[in-house]
């Protein structure tokens, strides 16, 4: 990723973009747009969102208005509200009800007042804008946006564990737990880790395989030692499990084109543990002027500050510091780290760590975009939901809250006040009973679900929220703490840091875990997570049936995720930091340790939880959504450099220029410049009646007269604070351009 600073380069990067990426422009990405109405064309620059609650969306936009009786295009500024509906898959987000709240004239004719007004109130109320998330995300840089609290959070580290050699790691929840299969010819399978450990009798001896490795111990905790001899009924099991996996089956393995690495060593932990494993003795690299050092052979982000000799590991997007090894670790926020850290070049082997560093634009950037909501509209009629109980449903009480959750389901059912709510794949339903019927919830007791603090393993449902509902359709939405992905000291983080015991009962029902999965966020793909260079063993463990309830990521709310970001290739080196740094390290990392194209393991990408099938038939229409209206059209060959300051300025950019709008001509805004735009504005607002001028939205409109009033103090850092922000967002879709078209449907 580059930064570009010279407008020269932005305005040749600009128009790479549309070089590049014709497809984006003509889905309607592409800023201005144009709208036309029968009494001539507005042109609407790019918002400049002021707030964020919700997917309610407050702010400004400059636009043009081409009336069909004069020669010359007026000039104004708009406050608006609107909706916005996002798709993370598609990588868009539609501004729609767009409702003018007020209107700034830097310049118009006043008898084209009035009329100007209705023409755009009128226009922009009708149609739809389409945005990518990419420069919607970026432009929130000046905006408020909602952020809970996270002050109780966990970050004690996890027991860290070194290998030199590539190892496994087999992590139970506990100690282990054993349940027989069905139809497994006699064998039971340890429920408690989401690998595939089986044995027959509870004296028998303990398999560990993927179907092409296996490794067999007298105990479930080991010593596991490489075997090839494994009984033939087990064979013909994991025979069946993998022709399974092959048609598509329902918990089938996606473990890729090629077999991971040959694994020698298990690694058992019984409680919260991370491997760090290196394919030998770890080999330390320079980088960012020979401040930091950094291990290339591994999976894992370890780094060690010269001048202290401290080393850092970065773990669920926590950094622990120790001196050695052997620990201990201690957390350090991601806004202490050493200065060093802020200038890993954003192109180097690491520069995705930058997202784990507080401050720099890549830990802005995930942060902003994680503050804009997955939305869907809900269809009434047709979204239902079951709830499996183990036996009679079992509620505990919330310490500190109105609340209780039922703990013997993999469901999130909450009781508050008598009265039963679940979510499920980010849609909140109700019920008068825990056993249903359940329907889609129009509302939801928000005070008291906000209550729900990190402890508890329903936390996640604070992050779901009902925007909107009609008689037939029901608006929700949700961030990424519902993925369980939060902000943290300046930098997104995994987990809650809780240890959340299971529920054991005639099923197991696991909590969502923390460590022990290898998470990292990748800046373009989001969490990902690879436990360790075993990317088959986890995915032919999933795809095993067993004979309990077992989810291996998480019993609620879709388990692993929260990155909000899609697929794209930035770099392109041969180390294997890439399975949470960067995608072109991943996909080349065969170049240093076998023949194998993904070694990084199960990558899940946020995206659309709405686009899953267990909601394919929940989803309202688009017309019965609201979605169904005209499109403003794309205007690619126009140049995107028009701003509104706060006061109602018009003002572009033009190389290293800004330009205001005075007597129907561009000025420059050099303080010579200055004083004749203020005159030229004071002329003409003599001649305006203040008591002509309409009102929008219970406010008047900005007169010339008005407008003169502030043009002597134009918010110039605000402008520029907006530039950055957009020159952000192009800059952003730049970089993921060359595979944007795998994220359109």
């Amino acid at each position: 990723m580059y930064r570009f600073h010279v407008p020269a380069l932005y305005l040749l990067l600009l128009g790479l973009v549309f070089l590049t990426l014709p497809s984006r422009a003509e889905e309607g990405l592409a800023w201005p747009k144009a709208i036309d109405a029968p009494e001539g064309r507005i042109i609407v620059y790019q918002p400049q969102p002021e707030s964020l609650s919700g997917n309610q969306l407050s702010g400004r936009a400059a636009f043009s208005l081409e009336l069909k009786n004069q020669s010359d295009p007026v000039f104004g500024a708009m406050w608006f509200t609107a909706q916005i509906d996002t798709d993370r898959d598609a990588g868009t987000a539609l501004v729609h009800n767009l409702r003018v709240t007020r209107l700034g004239w830097p310049e118009s004719r006043d008898a084209d007042e009035q009329r100007a007004a209705a023409v755009v109130e009128g226009a922009v109320s009708e149609n739809g804008f389409t945005i990518s998330l990419e420069r919607l995300s970026a432009s929130l840089a000046d905006a408020k946006v909602e952020q809970q609290s996270l002050a109780e959070l966990k970050s004690e580290p996890p027991d860290v564990v070194f290998s030199e050699t590539l190892a496994l790691l087999l992590v139970y929840d506990g100690q282990p737990r054993f349940k027989e299969l069905p139809d497994g010819g006699g064998y039971e399978r340890a429920l408690n880790t989401p690998l595939l450990v089986v044995r027959k009798g509870s004296r028998g001896t303990s398999y560990l395989g993927d179907g092409r490795q296996w490794f067999s111990s007298k105990s479930p905790l080991g010593p596991f030692e490489p075997t090839a001899r494994i009984p033939d009924d087990l064979r013909a099991l994991a025979a069946r499990a993998e022709s399974s996996a092959d048609q598509g089956e329902p918990g089938g393995s996606d473990d890729g084109d090629s077999p991971g690495p040959t694994v020698n060593k298990v690694v058992v932990a019984t409680k919260p543990t991370e491997l760090i494993a290196t394919d030998g003795k770890p080999e330390w690299q320079s980088l960012a002027g020979g401040a930091l050092l950094y291990v290339e052979n591994t999976e894992t982000p370890w780094l060690r500050v010269l001048d202290t000799g401290n080393m850092y590991l970065l773990l669920s997007g926590r950094w622990y510091r120790s001196r050695s090894e052997q620990g201990p670790w201690t957390f350090v926020p991601a806004d202490e780290l050493p200065d060093s850290f802020s200038n890993i070049p954003p192109d180097s082997a690491i520069g995705g760590l930058r997202s784990s560093v507080a401050g720099t634009e890549e830990a802005e950037d995930a942060l902003l975009d994680a503050a804009v909501p997955q939305t869907a509209a809900i269809d009434r009629k047709s979204a239902t939901l079951q709830v499996t109980y183990d036996g009679k449903p079992k509620f505990e009480k919330i310490a500190g809250t109105a609340v209780a959750y039922a703990v013997n389901t993999q469901s999130q059912v909450l009781l508050i006040d008598g009265h039963y709510y679940a979510v499920d794949e980010g849609v909140w339903f109700e019920s008068k009973a825990a056993q249903g019927p359940w329907q889609v919830a129009d509302s939801v007791p928000q005070d008291k679900i906000q209550q729900i603090p990190p402890s508890s393993p329903v936390y996640n449902t604070t992050y779901v929220r009902i925007y909107d509902a009609t008689p037939d359709v029901v608006y929700v939405g949700y961030t990424p703490g519902y993925l369980w992905s939060f902000p943290y000291y300046g930098v997104p983080v995994y987990g809650t840091g809780w240890h959340y015991p299971p529920y054991w009962g005639s099923w197991y029902y696991p909590r969502p875990p923390t460590w022990g999965f290898h998470v990292g966020y990748n800046p373009w793909t989001g969490w990902n997570f690879g436990v360790s260079w075993s990317n088959g063993f986890f995915n032919f463990g999933i795809g095993w049936g067993w004979g309990g309830g077992y989810r291996p990521w998480g019993c609620c709310g879709g388990g692993f995720g929260g990155g909000y970001r899609g697929p794209v290739v930035i770099n392109t080196g041969n180390i294997n930091i890439g399975n949470n740094i960067n995608i072109g390290n991943r996909n080349n990392i065969h170049n240093r340790i076998g023949d194998n194209k993904r070694l990084s393991g199960v990558s899940h990408h946020g995206g659309n939880l709405y686009n899953k099938a267990a909601n394919s038939r929940r989803l309202a229409s688009p017309a019965l959504a609201r979605q169904n209206l005209p499109r403003a059209k794309s205007m690619p060959a126009q140049a995107n450099n028009v701003f509104a300051d706060r006061h109602g300025n018009v003002a572009r950019k033009v190389d290293d220029d800004w330009q205001s709008r005075a007597g129907n001509k561009w000025q420059s805004m050099d303080p010579g410049a200055r004083q004749q735009t203020v005159d030229s504005a004071r002329d003409k607002a003599s001649q305006v009646s203040r008591d002509q001028i309409p009102s929008v939205g219970g406010q008047r409109h900005q007169s010339t007269q008005q407008w003169q009033n502030r043009a002597s103090n134009i918010d110039r850092s605000g402008l520029q604070r907006s530039y950055n922000a957009r020159q952000r967002g192009v800059q952003r879709e730049f970089n993921r351009g060359g595979r944007a078209g795998m994220r359109r449907r």
